[in-house]
Order: structure tokens, then sequence, then C-alpha cells
């Protein structure tokens, strides 16, 4: 069966350090007709249940602890009976959002078998320390996160980042990814990494 993409955006508020900013998120569901995975579990679970129609999920794969991308994990979990897979780096942060739930770590270099093809974990942090981007080579596709998006790197500027962390993560584990993998990110629109690679002078002198 053919492997499909489907992208969902779901709306509302991403919180820390005591401020709230109105976000609109990208989750994605990976698979074929019979199996999937969904990468975060952002606001509302209903659109993304939607997307995963009548389709088992094999897990609900976190790319960071921020409450906008874990929102509804555990409510995602108990309607699919899928694993939460996040790193634990970013146990801090989903406790903030979900205290005393548990969820599955996901490990640096771990793979994920679905459809037919596979989903590379590669921890990069620096936008949080936990924060994970998944590489599937088959499809040369990358989701990922809030790391890396069209124009730049993920923000800094708030607790558990750090910009020199998030431009060596990219730098030594995404740039040299074939330049033709498309970039599908946390917010926004897509990129390719060809589309990104020559700007990293710019965001270093930039700042952010």
């Amino acid at each position: 069966m053919s492997l499909r993409i489907d992208h969902v955006i779901t709306s509302g508020t991403f919180s820390l350090d005591g401020g709230n900013w109105d976000v609109d998120n990208n989750i994605w569901v990976v698979g074929d007709d019979d199996e999937c995975v969904i990468i975060d579990a952002a606001h509302t679970a209903q659109p993304i249940l939607d997307a995963v129609g009548g389709r088992t999920v094999k897990a609900i794969v976190l790319t960071h602890g921020h409450n906008d991308h874990v929102t509804v994990a555990p409510e995602l979990a108990a309607a699919t009976g899928a694993p939460i897979l996040l790193n634990r780096g970013d146990d801090m942060l989903w406790e903030q959002t979900h205290p005393g739930v548990t969820h599955d770590d996901l490990a640096d270099g771990q793979e994920i078998a679905i459809g037919g093809t596979v989903l590379r974990a590669i921890n990069t942090p620096g936008h949080s320390p936990g924060s994970t981007v998944l590489y599937a080579p088959g499809l040369s596709v990358l989701f990922s996160g809030d790391t890396l998006f069209h124009g730049g790197p993920g923000a800094t500027g708030r607790s558990f980042s750090n910009f020199d962390d998030i431009v060596d993560s990219i730098t030594a584990k995404l740039l040299s990814l074939p330049p033709e993998t498309v970039v599908h990110t946390g917010h926004g629109d897509s990129t390719t990494i060809g589309a990104e690679a020559p700007h990293r002078q710019e965001w270093i002198d930039r700042g952010h």
C-alpha cells in the first residue's frame, strides 16, 4: 500500500515563562491505509483522530515538550492505545503540562518502522534539550518540529533553550542531509534543506 503524509493544523496557546502566545501548529500523520504514526499532539484531538481514521496508530511521537506540541497526547493515547514517545531531556517541560502522566522515551537514533518506511529520531538540542527531529530517508523528508523552520532556527529566547546549541545541532545533524530533503515544520510552511543551508551564517550574525 502506498504511504502518505496527512497534514493537520490546529490552533491554540503556547505558554512558557509566564507568557502566552496564540499559535497554529502543524501535526503530521505518516503511514499507509492500515497503520500510521502521529507526529506532535497540538491543542485539539478530534482533527488529528479524523486524519487517522480507522488506522492503527503505532506511536504518538512528540518532537519536544512545549505545551503546544503535547497538549492532547494523553487524550490521543487513550483513544488509540498508542504509546507516547518523547525524549527524556524534555521531561521538565512535559511535567508542566501533564504532571504525573508517564510516557516512553524517544531515544536518539531510535527507528520507527511504519508503512514500509522508517522514521529515524535525531536529538537536536537547542530549542529545548530534548528536541528531536524525525528523518525518513526513504521519503527524503524531515519532520523538524521547532528545530528548523522556513527562514532559520527555532526560537531560543526562553527557558531551557540555547542559540549556540540549536545552530550546532542544525549544522552537524541536518545541513548534511541531501539538499532535496523536504522539511515539514512544527509551525508555518515547509521548506528544504537546500533552501535553508546557504543562510547559516546569516542566522549566526543575527543571533536568532
